[in-house]
């Protein structure tokens, strides 16, 4: 979908349909010749409850009243969803290019915001479906007008709603299509960054035997996908993903009901891919180094065992208890790498754990960090982005419950705070440098919000790159 930005009044613009937002206790800011809009609000067909639409048809267009609620609580997320709305029913309506005329007086990322909304509703995940001859008009042109430049905002909105999309399509192919090598192809193609692919015999001579131990019971080869992007002198920052295509749980087998969403299991890797290819659209003046561990775990002759022992590239030994909790086990690897490899400061994004999301559902990802500047930085970050991170706990005790009986660590001791669990566990493979981990579980799929209700969210690629933003 195209994106534009204009000082024109809507009206002079290309665009069959036009939005106008609407707040409570708020007029039509510019109306119609006789007062048509107003006439609408007027009359109650029209309303500011926040999402609700009425549609006019006058001077050759389409008119769209949007409510907007109260403008104290309008802020970029809810700009999203009323954008998201919007864009449904202008879809329905056969709409082709739809017109925002951005509210008075809110701020630029506002107009971000809108075009974001817009673009993300506008993705549909049909390639392996048959297409009707009689395909509906599909909206492919967004626009803002307003009273002043809003071009760089829209620019930078329409990047990173693609590049989530781009993370949503990843999600969303199945694990048959998308192995861990074809993700890494998918990498490959990402442009304005320096990719490299190392395979099973790499991941052997690196000694990087708790990623190999994920990967051993599955015929496709896993692969240590790393992305470099230069674009400044300052700290390099390390963007570390979890990307296991599709996760069985293993000899600890998972449910069957539920196993389909497995292929879910890459979501962190696909954040990040998604988050470098916008960071380097945008040609943000940072360092970043960007790491996704990508495998199968799944079952076969060869397939880790509960009671191995494996040992990382670090050189600490790790006592498998349960092959479902294989992330931590790819993870630590990577992490690992990012710190060898100079990484300054570490985020990791990864559908960590259940628990996560018995704690926080979908409004929240889980946050861990070592370092109180970094905290701040993935939580604001978070904020500005419309993804939350709630902050949870590291404490000596919880790495005492990580310590194993036949090796230096244990990837999994019970079900008690067992995200903090994963979070104490990574930390033994980041040293001294300054590191975050997003347990983003809950918020990886079907989560219902309005601009991405159902299958893979690409939740965490506009974080990062507020992060990256904030960071040049």
């Amino acid at each position: 979908m195209r994106a534009s930005a204009t000082t024109d009044a809507p009206i002079a613009t290309d665009a069959d349909t036009i939005a106008i937002g609407v707040f409570e206790g708020k007029g039509v800011a510019h109306d119609l010749e006789g007062g048509a809009l107003q006439a609408l609000l007027d009359s109650g067909e029209a309303r500011p409850t926040f999402k609700h639409l009425a549609l006019h048809h006058g001077e050759g267009k389409r008119w769209l009243l949007v409510g907007l609620g109260s403008r104290d609580a309008f802020d970029p997320e809810r700009a999203r969803v009323a954008a998201a709305v919007t864009h449904g029913r202008a879809r329905e309506l056969g709409a082709g290019t739809l017109c925002w005329e951005l509210p008075h007086h809110v701020p630029d990322e506002v107009a971000a915001a809108l075009v974001e909304g817009t673009i993300l509703a506008g993705y549909r995940f049909d390639r392996y479906r048959a297409r009707p001859d009689d395909e509906p008009v599909v909206l492919d042109e967004v626009v803002v007008s307003a009273h002043h430049d809003v071009a760089d905002a829209v620019h930078r909105g329409a990047i990173g709603a693609r590049a989530q999309n781009l993370a949503r399509e990843l999600q969303d192919t199945p694990a048959n299509d998308l192995t861990p090598m074809a993700l890494a192809e998918r990498a490959r193609e990402v442009g304005g960054v320096e990719v490299e692919v190392h395979g099973r015999e790499w991941l052997t001579e690196q000694g990087m035997g708790a990623l190999l131990a994920v990967a051993q019971g599955s015929d496709h080869e896993p692969a240590l996908i790393v992305g470099r992007y230069d674009g400044g002198d300052g700290p390099l920052l390390a963007l570390v993903g979890k990307a296991v295509t599709h996760d069985t749980g293993g000899l600890s087998i998972k449910p069957a009901a539920a196993m389909h969403e497995q292929k879910f299991d890459m979501s962190g890797g696909a954040a990040v891919l998604g988050a470098l290819q916008a960071i380097a659209a945008l040609e943000l003046p940072v360092r970043v180094l960007a790491v996704i561990g990508s495998t199968e775990n799944t079952i076969g002759g060869s397939a880790m065992k509960p009671g191995d022992i494996v040992r990382a590239t670090n050189g600490l030994t790790i006592e498998v208890n349960n092959t479902d909790a294989e992330g931590r086990l790819v993870l630590c690897d990577c992490l690992a790498y990012a710190v060898a490899q100079g990484a300054e400061r570490i985020v990791d994004v990864a559908t960590l754990t259940g628990g996560v999301v018995t704690a926080l559902g979908s409004t929240y990802a889980g946050l861990f960090a070592t370092d109180e500047d970094l905290a701040a930085a993935v939580t604001a970050a978070g904020e500005a982005a419309g993804e939350l991170v709630w902050r949870l706990p590291l404490h000596p005790e919880y790495d005492e419950q990580v310590k194993g009986r036949y090796a230096d660590l244990v990837n999994s001791e019970g079900r008690r705070a067992h995200p903090i669990q994963g979070a104490s566990f990574l930390k033994r493979f980041v040293g001294d440098v300054p590191w975050a981990h997003v347990d983003m579980a809950g918020t990886a799929h079907d989560t219902g919000r309005a601009y991405a209700a159902k299958g893979g969210t690409g939740w965490g690629v506009r974080l990062l790159l507020e992060l990256a933003r904030a960071s040049g």
